[in-house]
């Protein structure tokens, strides 16, 4: 099986410009490609994993990737599947953040003279004259094709600032930009980035000529990719400081069994062969698949050692074996308690099980919390301090999240 047939298998590919040339490209070893990573945070979050292993599958059969940190387009911030417009970050914070993202990439990407390259759009985009922007490339979009484009189009009832509406230029700009410097001859992206890629590419046929057309390949990714990181509202971060191993680990294991299979084959490094083989597993076969999946991307993330803890930590609490140490734990201080006590919904939020009070009121209700396996059924319920001493008390949120908290000291 080819580079490109196998991430057709898995699922990976969603639309393409010129597959015959793209597939013709990605075997030989000869695409120079980029995904980019707007830095909008201090981590990077499960939902960029199908881009680091595309990447990494990529650069295995010798084609060469760059990473390219949206330094310059965080500025402006993409309206792609927002309903309003994004907070604005200092110069600062942006350049902290693309630090924190190459560190969390080197895991998965090899850098280095003739392999992958990292760049910040920020050394061409913030050196723009604007003038002269618009004499070089204003021509070449049309206003009518970008109303009508799919990354704007949820935004257009709610109001699209004319920032934002910069943006396709902007990523356009930067295919262009690295197709004449760097060499780039591919891009990938969710399929909510058509639009803008297509800009990219067209501003390389029209600026360049038709004998650049055929080197300007655009490649789509699916979207999965996009849905994936989230949990209960919260980001499943790839920082262990962010999301535990333990809770990273879990947050993989109780996938929906319909996704379990999908999720393997996009972003495990695991044979075709024994992923196909898994395709007849059913009931508490899944079960495993989730913990293979579960096992083989903490791993990537945060190392072997560190996915076995929590693969144990997991089966003490769901099959009654293994080492329970490595649970998520949170330290309460004498600060966290009231004459002696703390209540429910405080021990909640001190946990960060909770983002708030009025969120923890709600779960008590709902009967969703179990503290050492007895439900909590009143949110004015009160724990005296001591019960936190050594091993401290359990808590259990739902059916799947479980919590150790414990007095320090």
């Amino acid at each position: 099986m080819t580079c490109y047939e196998e991430l057709k298998a898995r699922g990976l590919i969603a639309q393409v410009t010129n597959e015959e040339e793209i597939s013709k490209m990605i075997n030989e070893g000869k695409a120079v490609f980029y995904i980019g990573f707007d830095c909008t945070a201090d981590s990077l979050t499960a939902g960029h994993f199908m881009a680091l292993t595309l990447m990494k599958r990529l650069q295995l059969a010798g084609n060469r990737p760059i990473a390219l940190i949206g330094g310059g387009t965080t500025m402006i911030g993409d309206p792609s599947g927002r309903t309003d417009m994004r907070k604005m970050l200092t110069k600062e914070d942006i350049a902290h953040n693309a630090e924190c993202f190459k560190r969390q990439m080197e895991r998965f990407i090899e850098f280095g003279e003739g392999k992958a390259m990292m760049l910040n759009n920020a050394e061409w985009l913030l050196n723009l004259n604007y003038v002269e922007l618009l004499r070089e490339v204003g021509a070449c979009f049309s206003v009518n094709n970008m109303l009508r484009a799919k990354c704007y189009e949820q935004r257009m009832e709610k109001g699209l600032s004319f920032l934002e509406f910069n943006y396709m230029i902007m990523q356009s700009y930067d295919f262009y930009y690295m197709f004449q410097h760097y060499g780039c001859n591919m891009q990938f992206g969710g399929d909510d980035q058509w639009s803008n890629m297509l800009g990219g590419t067209e501003l390389i046929r029209r600026k360049l000529g038709q004998d650049a057309h055929a080197m300007t390949i655009t490649l789509l990714t699916d979207s999965q990719g996009k849905k994936m990181g989230k949990t209960a509202g919260n980001a499943v971060w790839l920082d262990a400081n962010k999301t535990s191993p333990y809770d990273f680990y879990q947050y993989w294991r109780n996938v929906d069994d319909a996704d379990v299979l999908k999720c393997i084959r996009m972003l495990t490094f695991l044979p075709m062969e024994q992923i196909d083989e898994m395709d007849s597993w059913e009931g508490s076969q899944l079960n495993r698949a989730k913990e293979i999946l579960a096992w083989e991307l903490t791993k990537m993330v945060h190392g072997e050692e560190e996915a076995d803890k929590a693969q144990n930590a997991a089966k003490a609490l769901f099959a009654g074996a293994g080492d329970s140490a490595h649970m998520p734990t949170t330290e309460l201080s004498e600060e966290n308690f009231t004459d002696g006590s703390i209540g429910i919904l405080h021990l909640l939020t001190a946990c960060g099980l909770c983002a708030s009070n009025g969120e923890a009121r709600r779960l008590v209700q709902q009967g969703g919390v179990s503290v050492n396996d007895a439900k909590v059924i009143a949110a004015d319920t009160m724990f005296a301090k001591e019960a936190f001493a050594g091993d401290g008390v359990m808590i259990k949120k739902g059916k799947k999240v479980f919590h150790r908290a414990r007095l320090n000291g």
